[in-house]
C-alpha cells in the first residue's frame, strides 16, 4: 500500500512540474505583448504585428463548440460594432485546428478571427495553458493590447457571460487616459 501512495505522489509531482514547465507565466501589464503568427479559421496566417495602430482584445478559450466558449464568442460577436467604434479588434485563440474554427465560425455566425494554436506555443507564451484530463487546452484568459503593442490589461478570471461588457468598459477607461 505504501508503495502505491509513494508512486502516486511521484506521478502527481511530475505532472505538476511538467505542466508548470510547459506554460510560461502570464505576461505582465506594461510589457510588450509576445508576437506570434498563427493560422486563422480560413487558413491564412495572422500576426499580432498586423494590428499595430489598433487596440487588440486577445482572448484565449478552451474549446470550440462548448457552452462557455460559445457564450463568450457570441457576446464578442454581438458587440463587434462597439469594438470597431473603439478602434479595437477581437482575436480568439484556442488549441483547436483551423478547420474546427472554420466550422465553429460558420455554425455560430462569427466574423472575427479565431486562431489555431495547435502546438500550444502561443498559449504557453501568454501563460494560458491548462491541463484538462490527459490533454492540454487554452485557459480562459484575455489580454488588452494597446496600439503600440503593450499589454495594458490582463484577465485570468473570466465569466464568459459578461466578459465582453467588462472588456468594452475597460477599453473605454483605457482610451480616456
Amino acid at each position: 500500500m505504501r508503495f502505491w501512495i509513494i508512486l502516486l505522489s511521484v506521478v502527481a509531482a511530475v505532472g505538476v512540474a511538467a505542466r508548470l514547465a510547459f506554460a510560461g507565466p502570464v505576461p505582465e501589464v506594461g510589457t510588450t505583448a509576445p508576437d506570434f503568427s498563427l493560422a486563422s479559421e480560413d487558413g491564412t496566417p495572422v500576426s499580432l504585428k498586423d494590428y499595430r495602430s489598433k487596440w487588440v482584445v486577445l482572448y484565449f478559450y478552451p474549446k470550440d463548440f462548448t457552452s462557455g466558449c460559445t457564450i463568450e464568442a457570441h457576446n464578442f460577436q454581438r458587440d463587434q460594432d462597439q469594438y470597431a467604434k473603439k478602434n479595437a479588434v477581437v482575436i480568439g485563440v484556442s488549441v483547436d485546428s483551423a478547420d474546427s474554427h472554420k466550422k465553429f465560425c460558420a455554425r455560430e455566425g462569427l466574423n472575427f478571427k479565431l486562431l489555431a494554436d495547435t502546438d500550444h506555443k502561443v498559449s504557453s507564451e501568454y501563460g494560458s495553458v491548462m491541463n484538462f484530463g490527459v490533454t492540454q487546452i487554452a485557459a480562459r484568459h484575455t489580454f488588452i493590447i494597446d496600439p503600440e503593442g503593450k499589454i495594458v490589461r490582463a484577465y485570468t478570471s473570466v465569466d464568459p457571460n459578461k466578459h465582453s461588457e467588462e472588456v468594452l468598459a475597460a477599453l473605454g477607461d483605457l482610451q480616456k487616459k
